[in-house]
């Protein structure tokens, strides 16, 4: 293929063809990152799994053409300086060889970063919490794991590092809060609406406890006949406090003014974690 490609370029100097060969790998390069960010644009709208295993084996696929990409441009642009691509590949095995021994945490992040496609341990889309970092995976390479956190920051996390991981299904945890209800009809109707109310200002003061906005699902009848409303939450891992707080204060004091015996036991905030722990 080189002799080929030798032959083409016959008769252009060697600056030139430097510029060229410089050229098609940036060319080349720019059309990798642009056919990444289309599939992962794509893919990001699917819910499968099967299409969340291909984006994340699409994420190391990109990182490794990028490396052998330009190993193979500075190889090509050594040997117009008289520099045997024979002599380029054996002395980079040597040097690869070397470097192995010296860095051993980059053949842990390349180890540790197969391990985790191959195993299925997670895939990019997923909500996980890896060396203390909670967050949704957003790409995946060689060497990094990179998370979006509740704070809209990106965590690179070191592949070497990924020991223990906690995926979170769902994509969440999910809170509920149950709230009692009066047996007099017109105050349960009050209610209802301060707790509408309520719910959607903790949303707008607190939106970033909450990884989709909070819905009231209805009124729950129970087995003894007593009555309750119930909000479900979505929330970021690790924040739920808000709502065990702020949120359940502000409703119970709303429903104190309606009914004077109501009682702060009577609004109550569980959760449902779901969470699977793997071990790399």
């Amino acid at each position: 293929m080189y002799d080929s490609l030798s032959k083409l370029m016959d008769g252009v100097s060697s600056p030139v063809r430097i510029l060229i060969i410089a050229a098609v790998v940036v060319g080349l390069h720019v059309l990798v990152i642009l056919v990444r960010r289309i599939s992962n644009t794509w893919m990001s709208s699917q819910v499968s799994a099967k299409l969340s295993k291909s984006r994340t084996i699409s994420s190391l696929t990109a990182s490794t053409l990028v490396f052998l990409l330009y190993f193979s441009a500075f190889g090509l642009i050594l040997n117009e300086f008289g520099v045997s691509l024979k002599a380029y590949l054996a002395s980079a095995s040597i040097m690869g060889l070397a470097i192995g021994f010296g860095s051993q945490g980059l053949v842990q992040d390349v180890v540790n970063g197969l391990t985790v496609v191959f195993s299925g341990l997670f895939d990019v889309g997923d909500m996980v919490e890896i060396s203390g970092q909670t967050g949704i995976v957003t790409s995946f390479g060689m060497r990094f794991t990179v998370i979006r956190n509740a704070l809209g920051a990106q965590v690179s996390i070191p592949n070497r590092t990924i020991t223990n991981v906690v995926r979170y299904p769902r994509g969440y945890i999910r809170g509920l809060a149950d709230i009692t209800l009066s047996a007099d009809p017109q105050i349960a109707k009050q209610a209802e609406e301060k707790v509408a109310a309520i719910v959607q200002s903790t949303f707008e003061q607190l939106s970033g406890t909450f990884v989709y906005p909070p819905s009231i699902e209805g009124r729950i009848k129970t087995g003894s006949g007593k009555e309750f409303l119930r909000v479900k939450f979505r929330l970021w891992p690790g924040r739920g406090s808000p709502i065990e707080t702020v949120f359940k204060q502000e409703v119970s004091s709303a429903l104190k003014a309606l009914d004077p015996n109501y009682q702060d036991w009577m609004v109550t905030v569980n959760y449902e974690v779901e969470r699977k722990i793997v071990s790399v």
